[in-house]
């Protein structure tokens, strides 16, 4: 059964089809959906109008956050978690670049990063866009960049770090979606469950939080994102490469200080 929020969107949409043309994405795919995926929300909003808490409400309800079900922190970390997800699965839309547009900055190195990634959606051509996200992460044969745990971790895929994934995701009963072909260990994957688990989606205490970031995520995704702020084929991604790597450092502070 789809959840309201999708139902609002196909509806706003005009069906199926006219959804995942707008968000340039097969319709089979959309077609499986039982819920906007966490990595389609923005897309989704931008190109229906239906609001993001109205899609995903366990990740951005304001009621949420004012029951004390997810305080603003969390809320924001599970918002930039999935707009990692959502950059690292595929190139962004036009609609998309334009909502990154409206990202805030200030002073600190958080806020410049979105400052400095606004600054990059404002003048990007989706279709250089595009190219430069297959270039980095799909290639001919290979990417510049192969954003998989396994390989940052042993220099081959679907080692065994995949395989310790795959039993802490059973034990926290997080199943791989269906038509998902990418390993879970996929750096996009890994950020959107870090949004799950933040935003309480799956359930998980903060110390399971901390053990499955430290275990899957900051030993090896700093690399990654380190990586593409220097990638040859980056452009767009130059800055996203930055806010993710931004964004870790203050993920590991703060598990640190929570101990």
């Amino acid at each position: 059964m789809r959840e309201a929020g999708l139902e609002r969107a196909i509806e706003a949409a005009g069906g199926i089809a006219q959804l995942a043309r707008k968000i340039g994405i097969a319709q089979p795919s959309v077609s499986n959906w039982n819920r906007v995926p966490a990595q389609r929300v923005i897309a989704v909003e931008a190109a229906t109008g239906v609001p993001r808490k109205v899609l995903r409400p366990d990740l951005y309800s304001e009621l949420a956050v004012s029951d004390g079900i997810l305080d603003p922190i969390d809320a924001g970390r599970a918002q930039e978690y999935a707009l990692l997800a959502t950059l690292l699965s595929s190139a962004p839309s036009h609609a998309l670049l334009e909502q990154i547009t409206q990202l805030n900055g200030d002073a600190t190195p958080l806020g410049c990063a979105h400052a400095a990634l606004a600054e990059a959606a404002a003048t990007a051509v989706p279709t250089d866009v595009e190219r430069e996200y297959f270039d980095l992460f799909v290639g001919l044969g290979r990417g510049e960049l192969l954003p998989y745990a396994s390989y940052y971790l042993t220099g081959f895929l679907n080692e065994r770090p995949l395989s310790r994934l795959r039993n802490d995701l059973a034990a926290l009963g997080i199943e791989r979606t269906e038509h998902n072909l990418e390993p879970e260990d996929h750096a996009a994957t890994l950020c959107e469950i870090m949004a799950g688990l933040v935003a309480g989606r799956y359930p998980a205490s903060p110390e399971t939080q901390r053990v499955f970031f430290e275990k899957h995520v900051a030993r090896w995704m700093g690399r990654l994102f380190a990586d593409l702020e220097k990638a040859e084929n980056a452009g767009f991604y130059r800055p996203v490469g930055t806010l993710g790597r931004v964004f870790l450092e203050i993920e590991a502070e703060a598990f640190k200080f929570a101990n």
